[in-house]
């Protein structure tokens, strides 16, 4: 029989337990299933950065044609590219 895990207050409380605590005496990991939180968001972090306007316009016009904005085109792009340089043998 599994431990319950404990009620938490915050969720710096629930850091600090699973921080210390032995997760296979409240969780029977081998029966788990694999799950995809697709209502969580990640965290994000709000940052300047200089372009050059003829390249901002150039990413406005292609966000356009593909009817989103323009920062989030922008993350696609990044996204794609830390994507691709990750992969083994990509240099």
């Amino acid at each position: 029989m599994k431990k319950k895990v404990p009620e938490f207050k915050t969720e710096v409380d629930e850091r600090k337990f699973w921080a210390s605590a032995d997760s296979t005496e409240y969780v029977d990991w081998p029966s788990g299933k694999r799950t995809k939180l697709v209502q969580l968001k990640p965290s994000l972090k709000t940052i300047s950065l200089r372009l050059p306007v003829s390249m901002i316009e150039d990413l406005k016009m292609l966000a356009n044609s593909r009817d989103v904005p323009y920062q989030s085109l922008l993350k696609v792009f990044l996204a794609e590219r830390l994507a691709r340089e990750r992969q083994p043998g990509s240099r």
